[in-house]
């Protein structure tokens, strides 16, 4: 059964109906066709009215729908069927957390790297609810020299609450880890494009962050912190964290408006969760069409136009 949140209400009450008048006419044998007909044209309108009116805590709560793709569906719909994940960051263990292989997009091998989370209570403590530790990060920068190392692109999925904040996970170098990622792939020498897909939070973001071109989907949120615990900090409650998603400023757009991303990847008008084939093939071509454009330029002045976009970033007269 479909989840739907508290403002998704008055389209699941039309889909209900449609379906109602469907079966009646299935059952009765009569012609509803006019009144179906009626019925879909004011649900495309209501959709249409609802997703284009949406406050950034309602955008932070689409990232987080649970029927929402996550990384991995993303890349096997992408590469059909052709993704090879690798494993393992080579000195503690595999991070679960963090996914990453070689895939082909129409025949050109890339690599994917991202996080992932779980589809159920199982599996999300499995992949530790997008919480990737050290080795994660560490994992992410293997597999993105190997992809240098035999120039192939390198495609992000940023979907996380944060870097796994466990004391075992500072022992053993959260920090480092993630500030190496961000220096290394500064200058990384071939293609990078980091698409954020549902969550974009604080240093965990940032750790898989850097690219050419960094793009976010429409229902999503990048930002240093989340709306709960900013609430909690200047609140000391979570009751404000729908002031506190409107004062961050952390939807596509306001990241847009600000030059802290390249672009925003428009989703199916009733958002990515409930028409995944169609976000499958938008992101899909987005992903090409960047590539062919960065393939242009020369590794030296992709690195330099990458790390001059970094660098003015916060700079202001």
């Amino acid at each position: 059964m479909a989840t739907y949140l508290d403002f998704e209400e008055p389209l699941k009450a039309l889909e209900d109906q449609i379906a109602k008048a469907r079966q009646i006419g299935q059952d009765a044998e009569l012609d509803m066709t006019d009144k179906i007909n009626a019925l879909e044209t004011k649900l495309a309108e209501k959709t249409e009215n609802v997703f284009t009116n949406l406050t950034p805590w309602q955008r932070v709560q689409l990232s987080r729908h649970p029927e929402r793709p996550y990384t991995l569906a993303y890349v096997e719909a992408i590469t059909n069927g052709t993704f090879q994940e690798l494993h393992g960051d080579r000195n503690v263990k595999d991070d679960k957390a963090m996914v990453g292989g070689f895939g082909a997009i129409d025949g050109k091998t890339v690599m994917f790297v991202g996080q992932q989370k779980g589809m159920n209570t199982k599996m999300r403590q499995y992949r530790n609810f997008g919480m990737a530790n050290p080795e994660g990060y560490r994992k992410a920068l293997r597999l993105m020299r190997l992809a240098e190392k035999f120039n192939k692109p390198i495609v992000t999925f940023i979907d996380t609450p944060g870097a796994f904040p466990g004391l075992e996970a500072e022992e053993r170098g959260q920090g480092e880890a993630i500030a190496r990622n961000i220096y290394e792939m500064m200058n990384l020498k071939v293609p990078v494009i980091c698409i954020v897909i549902g969550e974009g939070a604080s240093g965990g973001a940032l750790g898989i962050g850097v690219g050419d071109k960094v793009l976010m989907l429409e229902n999503t949120w990048y930002s240093v912190i989340s709306p709960e615990s900013c609430s909690s900090i200047l609140w000391r409650s979570w009751d404000y964290k729908e002031q506190a998603a409107e004062a961050l400023k952390l939807t596509s757009s306001n990241m847009k408006k600000l030059k802290l991303v390249d672009g925003v990847i428009k989703e199916p008008a009733n958002g990515a969760h409930r028409n995944k084939d169609e976000m499958f093939a938008i992101v899909k071509r987005e992903i090409k069409r960047q590539i062919t454009l960065l393939s242009k330029l020369d590794p030296a002045e992709r690195c330099e136009k990458r790390m001059d976009k970094f660098t003015k970033m916060g700079v202001f007269k």
